[in-house]
């Protein structure tokens, strides 16, 4: 029996889209051959994956789980909303996002890398590809540690188009909770006015008084006029001086503060944003298919 390499393996995996336990019973039951092993796998159904990968997957799920002083957050894509709602994609993203947060892997990677019982967690993607018929993948996730004095909160909105992880310094997972609803709302960029860079100041500075000029505003009072339109700016994208959604008399900081904490950290998943979603011409598609 020819001996099988590591890089064998992993050529095959990337050709195929296989696991790591697949690809390698592939290629020792076909001797090292690697144009035989393509057809092993394609025979049992494996390789099958492999076809949908150029498929744009921006549908899909964020969940979070919370475990102790851990938590993650993770957002599991699909090609359709049908198959985000199905039993087999929920019950994985269930499985993924409890695996990241008891094993902490740094990136991606390592997380396909994580073992299962049927392999690799990349395995368990494959196969539930196979089960619904559409690419799954594991876009993103972050892994958010507290102190025993810390607060977790979270939430999932629309059962998880959104999620959002916060972390409060004291407080209690009640008020935690309903920041994460806010986060989840109001979207907020940055925690304070502290986390806005140098650079996005100055730009923002410029574009207020080219529009205080442009409205003829006296010279004299235009910068008193910026500086108030920058800080009504900072109080809608910084999350501290947000008007709480619940309560809009009072900012999320000084909500906070009555519960006897501070904000700490703040996560937030928009499944699919950032993502080029693919756009059917259907009229094209049947012109296509006459030509």
């Amino acid at each position: 029996m020819a001996e099988i390499k590591a890089a064998q393996v992993m050529e095959l995996r990337k050709k195929s889209g296989a696991g790591i336990m697949d690809a390698k019973k592939a290629l020792v039951a076909s001797d090292g051959d690697m144009d035989k092993a393509m057809d092993y796998l394609r025979e049992k159904g494996i390789a099958k994956a492999a076809k949908k990968s150029d498929r744009v997957a921006a549908e899909g799920l964020a969940d979070i789980a919370v475990s102790g002083n851990t938590a993650a957050i993770v957002e599991l894509n699909s090609e359709t909303d049908f198959v985000a709602a199905s039993d087999p994609f929920k019950d994985l993203l269930k499985k993924v996002t409890k695996l990241i947060s008891e094993n902490k892997p740094a990136n991606v990677e390592e997380a396909l890398a994580m073992k299962t019982e049927n392999g690799t967690l990349n395995d368990d993607l494959i196969s539930t590809t196979q089960k619904t018929g559409e690419k799954i993948s594991l876009r993103r996730f972050a892994v958010v540690e507290k102190n025993d004095n810390d607060s977790f909160g979270a939430y999932l909105h629309q059962g998880g188009q959104i999620a959002a992880l916060v972390v409060l310094e004291g407080g209690n997972e009640d008020a935690a909770k309903d920041v994460a609803m806010h986060v989840a709302a109001i979207n907020p960029e940055f925690m304070t006015r502290d986390d806005v860079s140098q650079d996005r100041l100055d730009h923002e500075r410029e574009v207020f008084k080219e529009e205080t000029l442009n409205e003829g505003k006296p010279a004299k009072i235009v910068d008193k006029i910026v500086e108030g339109r920058l800080n009504k700016f900072l109080s809608q994208i910084c999350l501290a001086d947000q008007d709480f959604v619940k309560n809009p008399d009072q900012t999320v900081a000084e909500f906070v503060s009555a519960n006897n904490g501070k904000l700490k950290s703040f996560i937030r998943y928009e499944v699919g944003e950032g993502i080029e979603k693919k756009q059917d011409d259907f009229a094209q598609e049947v012109k296509d298919q006459m030509n």
